[in-house]
């Protein structure tokens, strides 16, 4: 008899289907298309923090997170036996004016005491062969930040959970506990369901070239990621879409994004590109994570939202939500309740 079925293979589904698995549950994923086959199947995998200012509840969340990050990832890669990608890498930004210097090291003086002494951000020179191009000369840098690349880490998790007993399957039974981790779709039902809004699809596209630099810390520019992976790619994202008809198709959203990479970063200027991608990414309503008891069904949970954080933030809700279902424990927070 399974303990706890998970629907959805994805990295919310697979991170709390691992983290049960390794409590002693016996535990079923149930997925009819697969791992990664939504948005965690794509090619970027940044896990960059937010800004050190302003500090609210949510930014701690994500600090706590990307602190622990190394340890569930060199824990799943030591049960399974496969490496995730992983690395603290840091993160890099050109600064486009003398506000934008006096900005960041603002920023370096609170990530002193809001980092907790555990990461810095800081002002250099822009003199590396990866560095990007910065009018003022300048970057600002982080070592906080890290990567992770999807297309290594949700084989590395299949691995850790199939090593535990644990089992991916396209159908079977709802047995033990439910865990609803069905990203946009799911976030569209759970709508109709409650009547009200819970959350959305949002297109995003992204490629992957061939350029290798795995030591190297990834760049940030708006709307730009450059991320370089354990595996000798780069991987270049995404666009932001409301509005589309196809949500897995590419077209010239994604030839502008590649431009502005290159132009950006100009040691990209004759990468090839590998692959190009294009999913739909599960956006919660309150612009956070979905993790909470579904009200009403009695054993029944939900892990979903987590848009462009959900490499960085999973492991931490799995854990959370391994409390509640396992030792009937609730340290989730308020923030990540269903929308009323």
């Amino acid at each position: 008899m399974t303990d706890l079925t998970v629907l959805g293979a994805g990295i919310f589904g697979l991170s709390v289907a691992y983290e049960a698995a390794k409590r002693g549950l016996k535990v079923r994923v149930i997925d009819p298309n697969g791992p990664g086959a939504g948005s965690s199947g794509g090619v970027v995998g940044a896990l960059a923090p937010h800004a050190p200012e302003n500090w609210k509840p949510a930014k701690a969340l994500q600090l706590q997170a990307l602190l622990s990050a190394g340890t569930f990832w060199r824990g799943v890669e030591e049960v399974g036996g496969r490496p995730a990608g992983w690395a603290r890498t840091g993160r890099v930004q050109p600064l486009k004016d003398d506000r934008a210097i006096e900005l960041a090291r603002e920023r370096g003086i609170s990530a002193e005491t809001l980092w907790q002494g555990q990461a810095r951000w800081f002002v250099r020179a822009a003199d590396r062969p990866l560095d990007p191009i910065s009018p003022t000369g300048l970057v600002a840098e982080d070592d906080l930040t890290a990567r992770i690349h999807p297309r290594m880490a949700l084989p590395a998790l299949l691995a850790a959970l199939v090593r535990l007993g644990g089992e991916v399957v396209a159908e079977g039974p709802l047995e033990g506990s439910v865990v609803h981790a069905t990203g946009a779709e799911g976030l569209r039902a759970l709508s109709e369901t409650f009547a009200r809004p819970i959350g959305r699809g949002e297109k995003g596209q992204a490629a992957l070239l061939a350029c290798s630099a795995p030591e190297a810390p990834q760049v940030y520019a708006p709307g730009l990621h450059i991320v370089f992976h354990a595996d000798g790619t780069t991987g270049i994202g995404s666009t932001s879409e409301r509005d589309y008809d196809d949500p897995r198709s590419t077209d010239g959203q994604l030839e502008a994004l590649l431009t502005l990479a290159r132009e950006t970063l100009p040691a990209l200027a004759k990468a090839a590109v590998i692959e190009t991608w294009a999913g739909e990414r599960p956006r919660a309503a309150t612009r956070t994570l979905c993790l909470a008891p579904w009200p009403e069904r009695d054993g029944h949970f939900i892990a979903n939202g987590g848009f462009k954080t959900g490499f960085a933030m999973a492991p931490l809700a799995a854990g959370l939500l391994c409390d509640l279902i396992c030792d009937g424990r609730n340290a989730i927070p308020e923030a990540w309740a269903l929308p009323a």
